[in-house]
């Protein structure tokens, strides 16, 4: 019988990681401007997103995952990218998923949702701490504060609502995870 359960949660447990290391097959580019000890400034250039923000976080990462899986104009499977981002605008939380370079405004799929739409994530320079841990509200707050008085100190102009990155499935343990706080900065 313990050697039952053992096997089980072996298996388990490789499933697990093998679903978070094949969730996301392609990052959003970066060029690494300037580094420090705290945080660094990377280079984007502008991309594509899928975003919503007119329900809950968990909502709002149903209906993404909904147009990624073939509830859009095509009926095309969209493979995930990474980070998923959220960031406030007009006093609702946003997510986006990025879309995979090889979409362009005139091959990407048209959403089937009028609450799903298609961006562009213009680029820039970008302040960024990365930090590991859930993916809470509190533990990006802590992060994001940090980020924050650390650009003040050094007498960068932030641009943008902070925004938090996330990169990692939700089965990762929290000591592997991947985890941002942005902003948008002005060198």
């Amino acid at each position: 019988m313990k050697l039952k359960k053992l096997f089980i949660l072996t298996f388990c447990t490789l499933l697990v990681l093998s679903y978070s290391a094949v969730m996301a097959n392609e990052e959003a580019k970066y060029e690494v401007i300037d580094k420090n000890e705290i945080y660094e400034i990377r280079k984007y250039s502008d991309r594509l997103a899928v975003e919503t923000s007119r329900a809950g976080i968990d909502s709002n990462f149903r209906k993404l995952f909904n147009y990624i899986s073939g509830r859009n104009d095509t009926e095309e499977k969209i493979s995930m990218t990474t980070p998923v981002t959220q960031v406030e605008k007009n006093g609702n939380m946003t997510m986006q998923f990025y879309l995979p370079s090889k979409f362009n405004s005139d091959n990407v799929p048209k959403p089937s949702r009028e609450d799903v739409r298609i961006i562009n994530i213009e680029g820039g320079y970008y302040a960024v701490l990365r930090y590991s841990g859930r993916a809470s509200d509190n533990n990006f707050i802590k992060h994001k504060e940090i980020l924050e008085k650390e650009l003040k100190n050094n007498n960068i102009s932030i641009i943008s609502p902070p925004i938090r990155a996330t990169y990692d499935s939700p089965f990762t343990l929290p000591m592997n995870r991947r985890n941002e706080a942005m902003f948008k900065v002005e060198l």
